[in-house]
């Protein structure tokens, strides 16, 4: 079957042109560019002087992340011209292991979506987690014949890179064995140590918070990711990548973004448009999120226009505000006039749905369990900084004697990460700044990237109200103000996904974020994407988990008490 798209302004990724052709496509692959007319074909598109360009690459997204399944994510992002994205299923890992990666797999069969898989390489993140599985290289060796797995996700672990680990080592030469990709996930590693960590072979990082950071990592050959996410927005910080020298080695990334935030804003295309506004170029943007990240990742015959290369294309209303109107995957039209195509999902084997629908396995908490016994006044909290995943290290005065500790006038609230998944009873407590809560207690099973149960609250009866609510659920999100849930959005895949329509996702996710800032929380960050990485003790500064707080610079536990 050949389809003509013609009368097409051509976006060329190669050298930035923009030529008026027509594009020849057999069955799934471009065949020819230029005068082809009807007669060369057997079905005919006029797309009439609109723009045409490659489909986008989200070149590193969690899918658990959305919230949605990855059918419900292909319904969201394929109409906002995301043709492909390379996915690290490391947040369902940790949670169900190997079962996790094979539900991914299996989930992602079949739909309108060229979904990739780089495997998990620090499942659990570190010594200090404690989750659901612990997977080594052997565990993942069956997982590198799978034709969708493109190699080794974010080696977070950067410590055992540079201590030279023996299993860290093993994931990644298994990968390099290959000729597969490592990611990288290395904040605010520089000079000889980020020497160390590139020689390894990781050649790309997505953690980049400043220009001057990302300009030592391409000047030292890595590809940078720029982010721009629901929680971890980079662009600002990053956006003088967009002009040479550096623009040809960057590609653009989500990592994390929350549903009612994909829907309201878009994907990709949202990044360009955000470019734009900051006086780049739409076509470097492009550029960048097309043919830079299947080179970067090492997709064949995707990211372009070009003869040889898979038919996955767009047309586009207008370059500036990347007004998708059509969406062409692997030849067929799966979105005409910015509405996608109905289509089916293959269902997921019952022994591996059987194991991600049950994932909790905690007692159920008292008000006791969030008691800080005093050991002193001056203690450790975690600062937020908003906009990014890195936190400061506040020591300031505590006042137990009211609300054991609590401050809501300081901002300075109760923080725990209760352990789920093997019911060890291990319960992280101290506190935390930049939430804004004036009232009630937020809970969630979201909690990078051991998952555990994180709550952060302004009085112990509400903490434990919310974290039973999340219990009771199988996992979720919860807003909890005296002792009554007043908005909820249930996960029971593994504690992280809906298993909703995107918009019945998104409507609970909207519901749970306006009731969170009604109870005065900061309306300039998302906070339970905030919360979630409240636990994540491979991104500074200090971070808290079952175990207690961490110091990431140092990877040692610290006493809440300074």
């Amino acid at each position: 079957m050949r389809t003509l798209l013609k009368n097409g302004k051509v976006i060329n990724v190669f050298t930035g042109e923009v030529e008026r052709l027509n594009i020849l496509i057999e069955d799934d692959m471009i065949i020819g560019i230029g005068d082809y007319c009807d007669s060369d074909a057997d079905i005919v598109y006029d797309v009439n002087g609109k723009y045409v360009c490659p489909g986008f690459i989200d070149g590193h997204i969690h899918i658990e992340s959305t919230m949605l399944l990855p059918s419900e994510l292909a319904r969201v992002c394929v109409p906002h011209g995301t043709t492909s994205i390379v996915a690290d299923p490391h947040e369902i890992a940790n949670v169900c292991g190997t079962t996790g990666i094979a539900y991914m797999l299996a989930a992602s069969e079949n739909i309108p979506l060229n979904v990739y898989i780089m495997l998990p390489s620090c499942v659990p993140a570190t010594a200090f987690d404690e989750s659901g599985a612990v997977l080594r290289s052997e565990d993942l060796e069956p997982f590198y014949e799978h034709p969708r797995v493109l190699g080794l996700a974010e080696m977070m672990n950067y410590p055992g890179v540079l201590a030279g680990d023996t299993e860290v080592m093993k994931k990644i030469a298994a990968a390099k064995k290959r000729k597969l990709k490592v990611d990288g996930h290395a904040p605010l590693l520089s000079g000889r140590a980020l020497d160390k960590y590139i020689a390894a072979g990781i050649r790309d990082d997505h953690e980049c918070s400043s220009f001057a950071e990302a300009r030592e990592r391409i000047r030292k050959g890595q590809w940078v990711m720029i982010r721009e996410g629901t929680s971890a927005r980079n662009l600002d910080g990053l956006i003088d990548l967009f002009d040479a020298p550096y623009a040809h080695r960057c590609i653009l990334v989500t990592d994390d973004k929350h549903p009612a935030d994909l829907i309201r804003n878009g994907h990709i295309d949202s990044i360009i448009r955000k470019a734009v506004k900051h006086g780049k170029s739409a076509i470097t943007g492009i550029q960048m999120a097309t043919i830079q990240a299947a080179q970067c990742l090492g997709i064949e015959n995707k990211g372009a226009a070009a003869p040889g290369y898979t038919a996955d294309l767009l047309v586009l209303n207008d370059l500036d505000t990347v007004d998708v109107s059509d969406v062409f995957i692997a030849g067929k039209k799966v979105v005409d006039n910015g509405i996608i195509a109905d289509f089916k999902t293959l269902s997921v084997r019952n022994d591996i749905e059987k194991v991600v629908r049950n994932s909790f396995y905690m007692p159920k908490l008292t008000d006791e369990s969030f008691h800080i016994e005093p050991k002193g006044s001056r203690c450790r909290i975690i600062k937020v900084i908003a906009g990014q995943l890195l936190t400061e290290e506040w020591i300031t005065d505590i006042d137990f004697d009211r609300n054991d500790g609590i401050d809501v006038k300081r901002d300075i609230l109760k923080l725990a990460v209760a352990e789920r998944h093997l019911n060890t009873g291990h319960i992280g407590l101290g506190f935390i700044n930049g939430i804004g809560l004036k009232k009630g207690a937020i809970a969630s099973s979201v909690s990078h990237d051991s998952h555990n149960l994180v709550i952060i609250g302004t009085n112990d009866e509400d903490m434990a109200a919310a974290a039973n609510r999340v219990r009771e659920m199988g996992g979720g999100c919860v807003a909890v103000d005296n002792g009554t849930v007043i908005a909820e959005v249930p996960l029971p895949v593994a504690g992280l996904m809906s298993g909703l329509s995107a918009q019945e996702a998104a409507g609970q996710n909207e519901l749970l974020r306006r009731a969170v800032y009604d109870m005065g929380a900061d309306n300039n960050i998302e906070p339970f994407m905030i919360m979630s990485f409240m636990s994540l003790p491979v991104i500074p500064n200090l971070k808290m988990t079952t175990k207690g707080l961490i110091d990431v610079q140092k990877q040692e536990l610290v006493t809440l008490f300074a």
